[in-house]
């Protein structure tokens, strides 16, 4: 992962980052650590196959986390800050599951050096399992 050098004046409507992971058995356990949910759908096994999904899924916050990354991506150094994410949860994620996360320019907003970007998170078979906008401030410096 590189955090290129990229001033405001360079962005255009767009641009992208993306970032790819595989969901595994740990991230579920320590995104549950970390995050203190530890709810049955995504920690227990036995109950997980109880409930509609037959197995268990993973946070919908993990999978939106990466989003995290695209956003860094995007506006890389001297860098800048997010402001707002919002996100729509679409379909469930399995550990197994291979995710791709992109952050695009949807808008530049040059008075006040902000972006607004389309933020989605895709499995892969291309399906559509998070999706949402984010509000970026890239730093004036």
């Amino acid at each position: 992962m590189s955090y290129g050098i990229k001033t405001f004046e360079e962005f255009a409507v767009g641009d992208r980052a993306t970032f790819s992971k595989t969901i595994t058995d740990a991230d579920l356990v320590l995104f549950a650590a970390v995050s203190g949910d530890q709810y049955p759908l995504h920690v227990d096994e036995a109950y997980a196959k109880t409930t509609r999904f037959g197995a268990r899924v993973a946070h919908g916050m993990l999978s939106a986390s990466l989003l995290s990354a695209t956003n860094g991506l995007l506006l890389g150094r001297p860098g800048g800050i997010s402001l707002a994410q919002t996100l729509r949860f679409l379909k469930p994620v399995y550990v197994g599951d291979t995710l791709e996360a992109v952050t695009e320019v949807i808008e530049i907003l040059p008075e006040r050096r902000r972006l607004r970007c389309r933020t989605t998170v895709r499995n892969q078979r291309g399906e559509l399992v998070v999706e949402g906008e984010a509000l970026e401030q890239k730093d004036t410096a």
